[in-house]
């Protein structure tokens, strides 16, 4: 049930005709740095936004020849992120090096990771008892984790690799465990860390310590030695990337900590800083747990008090904004503090308030904002080479309501006769078919008309779908409107929804099947 209702959830991010790029949040702002490869191809651009860090990560993947200028043009510090080189390379790999397929499996690297993550984690949650299913569950949906799956960051693929190489070392196979932990570390940076799961060696045993620091030395080898190659592919560009990610100890938490109360008390219930203050209590559990408990002896208890330290230092680019990068950061202490608080007595409620931060999991983890609108057809025709700008649909900018999505279509509801214009950025004329649905909640007369021509009338029943297909639309240079119009005013539809509808325009599908020159017969 749980797999199940992530995955139901899941579906939801795949847009038509775009795949899960949602899931990279590219950012519209940045539209005009991004890498050649990543215009010409379709994708989701957040509106009015400068994206997220996974937009960055998605580009070494579609174009991982780091030395090139037009990568540090559209990655921003990229010497900072191509330290973390591992599941870019990987996606670049399993695509055969082609870049929009490249940024297809990039976008799914975290769901794919979340499912192997949930087999892994059987070792130490077996479905013997509720309380192993309910620190399971907690953990699949911890706020670091599904964070990391929303946005298709690194923290959630690093977490597999690192659970992997704790499953090694306890299977008493140490140095396959540090191969793997230091694999993780070029997935992440701060992989490492684990490397203090390595089994202590006792006094008098100069054999064991030896084998000791070789283990460490697989642990940290392969970043030390990767970002040593970068200083000399790259040369001596400043790594600003980091630069915030450190501080004296706590202090970066205790201005958190003040402005998340702040904000609550100014804004009310409806704030988002209730998630982050719950998220902080979780952390802060987690965090007294390793430091009131020790148990030295305790790989888990090791790796989790690693990064306890790691926490103190956090600087202010962990902990601003909402939603924090604090949680994912910490995923592998929120991991060995669920496998460690011990059962029975007062336990359980430790372990409900050190995972409080799930309460914040469905809020960051909402389906994307709806695609209007389909664009099918060969990249020479969607996308003008000289500015990377697209075929497209721009509805408004009156009496359409905000994209709504089910799992199977997408659609916007009218309030009124309103417009939806086709963009042509391309220098010559495109041909395009249409296809659409309309749907109204009464009977009414509907009209699609481009100009004083129309193109298509006819009747809508209440709550039935009619399809509609508009052949052989020629697209000039710049905008071509098109008018939906209807006989009769919007009205409310009447249940629990309050506002007034006309019909709704649902599926809309523009496939571009040449140039007009190119057209036989005309």
């Amino acid at each position: 049930m749980v797999v199940a209702l992530f995955t139901w959830n899941a579906s939801f991010f795949h847009l038509p005709g775009q795949g899960f790029t949602y899931l990279i949040q590219f950012g519209e702002k940045l539209h005009r740095i991004y890498l050649p490869e990543v215009k010409a191809s379709s994708h989701y651009e957040m509106p009015n936004s400068v994206g997220y860090d996974s937009q960055y990560y998605a580009q070494i993947a579609m174009h991982p020849r780091l030395s090139d200028p037009v990568l540090f043009h559209a990655v921003d510090g990229l010497p900072y992120r191509a330290r973390r080189i591992l599941f870019p390379i990987v996606a670049w790999v399993l695509a055969g090096g082609d870049p929009v397929r490249a940024m297809h499996l990039f976008a799914v690297e975290n769901l794919v990771c979340w499912y192997l993550l949930a087999l892994l984690l059987l070792r130490w949650f077996p479905p013997v008892s509720w309380g192993n299913v309910l620190r399971w569950t907690a953990m699949l949906f911890s706020f670091g984790l599904i964070f990391s799956v929303a946005r298709a960051l690194l923290d959630g693929p690093s977490l597999v690799l690192t659970v992997l190489g704790m499953t090694f070392l306890e299977l008493r196979r140490p140095w396959i465990g540090a191969a793997l932990l230091g694999l993780s570390g070029l997935g992440k940076d701060t992989n490492v860390l684990a490397g203090s799961a390595l089994e202590l060696p006792r006094r008098g045993e100069p054999d064991a310590w030896r084998a000791w620091l070789l283990q460490g030395a697989l642990v940290v080898g392969p970043l030390a030695a990767w970002m040593v190659c970068l200083r000399l592919w790259l040369g001596n560009y400043q790594e600003t990337g980091d630069a915030r990610n450190f501080a004296p100890p706590f202090v970066a938490l205790a201005d958190k900590l003040l402005q998340s109360v702040s904000q609550l008390v100014a804004e009310g219930g409806a704030s988002v800083a209730k998630f982050d203050l719950l998220v902080m209590a979780g952390i802060l559990t987690q965090f007294l747990f390793f430091v009131l408990r020790p148990r030295w002896r305790e790989p888990w208890w090791r790796l989790g008090a690693s990064y306890c330290v790691l926490m103190a230092f956090l600087g202010g680019a962990v902990w601003e904004n909402y939603p924090s990068a604090s949680a994912r950061v910490l995923l592998p202490m929120t991991l060995a503090f669920n496998i460690l608080v011990p059962r029975g007595r007062w336990w359980p409620m430790v372990l409900l308030v050190g995972n409080l931060g799930v309460f914040g999991s469905a809020d960051i983890f909402k389906p994307p904002g709806r695609e209007s609108f389909v664009v099918e057809g060969p990249t020479s025709l969607r996308v003008n080479p000289r500015d990377g700008s697209v075929v497209e649909a721009l509805y408004g900018p009156r009496n359409w309501w905000r994209p709504e999505r089910s799992r199977w279509e997408f659609w916007r509801w009218s309030q009124g006769d309103a417009t939806v214009s086709l963009r042509n950025p391309q220098p010559f004329t495109v041909v395009a078919r249409l296809r659409l649905r309309l749907r109204s909640a009464d009977a009414r007369g509907a009209l699609i008309r481009q100009g004083s021509r129309v193109l298509w009338q006819g009747m809508l029943a209440p709550r039935e779908s009619l399809d509609v297909v508009l052949p052989d639309i020629d697209l000039p240079p710049g905008d071509t409107v098109l008018d939906f119009t209807s006989d009769r005013p919007a009205a409310f539809p009447g249940g629990n929804d309050p506002r007034r509808l006309s019909f709704s325009l649902r599926n809309l599908e523009i496939d571009l099947v040449g140039r007009r020159e190119e057209t036989p017969g005309r």
